[in-house]
């Protein structure tokens, strides 16, 4: 249900508060995945090179540059060793928000938790030195970018994409199929990236958002994206019970925030319950085809503090450290 939320965030401190970013400062990226960044960075890598750090001896095979030969450990075993040392990387995050009209839904909105949640996540990867991109769609053809950039200096960056994504045209106008646009984006987004891909939306669509989903599936099991999929629902859509001021009883003509289509419904307690069986389902068929395709899958609250989401769910579910 479209509802009167909490005034929508205008400035950086409106996203991200400076008691959160505290709290943040201690946290870090962290993959699930063996992945491989573009840049020097501030992170131990699995790949090995010729950083200033040891990591390990193996055995010397014709080829091998002499320079790295231990000739310490030869003179002990006349034996040759070569010297592997671990090299430092980025890891890369790219957050993709969902800004369509049914994202404003839910008290508070949707669209302004997945916000702050985008912030906390691009705050973490900024000042850990990673390369942080930013994708906000949804309303129509509107597409909000950010090239990956890294460091401190780009938070403002980050949350200026983000703040116009809120601003766009908001629901109640007609758009696109939500299932094309959504495939569109992931289409046009997720083929040969790399790192972590962060999918922050509602997941609401008719054909519950299989192709894009299969897009980021692809990705993942290509072994460069390590893929999360944080499917945000208002407490109401959770359970219609928690929401006390909704009005939703008795006969009502809803309108879908997407398209526009009305429908003429009788809603009961009977009714409500058959929702909470069927909405239930459609959450663990997601899970399911998220699972099947290599990607975590998460159910959060709009209501949910960010700081609690941050520091105990997304660190127990490996996206964080």
């Amino acid at each position: 249900m479209l509802a009167a939320s909490r005034p929508s965030p205008t400035r950086l401190e409106d996203l991200i508060d400076p008691a959160l970013a505290a709290r943040l400062d201690r946290l870090d990226l962290l993959s699930r995945k063996l992945l491989s960044g573009k840049l020097p960075g501030e992170r131990r890598s699995k790949r090995r090179g010729r950083s200033v750090e040891f990591d390990d001896f193996r055995t010397y095979v014709p080829g091998d540059d002499l320079r790295h030969i231990d000739w310490n450990v030869y003179a002990r075993l006349e034996r040759l060793f070569i010297k592997i040392f671990r090299e430092e990387e980025d890891l890369s995050l790219h957050l993709i928000v969902d800004a369509s009209p049914s994202m404003e839904a839910g008290t508070p909105q949707k669209l302004h938790f997945a916000a702050r949640l985008a912030m906390a996540l691009a705050y973490i990867g900024l000042v850990n030195q990673n390369r942080v991109a930013l994708t906000v769609f949804g309303r129509g053809a509107s597409v909000q970018r950010l090239a990956p950039c890294r460091g401190r200096t780009n938070l403002r960056r980050v949350a200026d994409v983000l703040l116009r994504g809120l601003a766009a045209p908001g629901a109640g106008q007609a758009t696109q199929d939500p299932d094309e646009v959504f495939s569109r984006v992931m289409l046009a987004q997720i083929p040969g990236a790399r790192g972590i891909v962060c999918l922050l939306s509602d997941l609401l669509a008719p054909r519950e958002c299989e192709r894009g989903l299969n897009y980021l599936g692809a990705a993942s099991a290509s072994g460069m994206v390590d893929a999360y999929a944080i499917q945000v629902l208002s407490p109401g859509e959770i359970d219609p019970r928690r929401d006390r001021d909704s009005g939703l009883l008795g006969d009502l003509r809803l309108t879908d925030a997407e398209t526009s289509l009305g429908a003429e419904v009788t809603v009961s307690p009977a009714s409500v319950a058959h929702y909470l069986k069927e909405s239930a389902a459609y959450r663990e068929r997601l899970r399911a085809r998220c699972a099947s395709r290599g990607v975590a899958h998460l159910v959060v609250a709009s209501d949910a503090r960010i700081d609690q989401l941050v520091l105990s769910s997304l660190r127990q579910g490996g996206l964080l450290r």
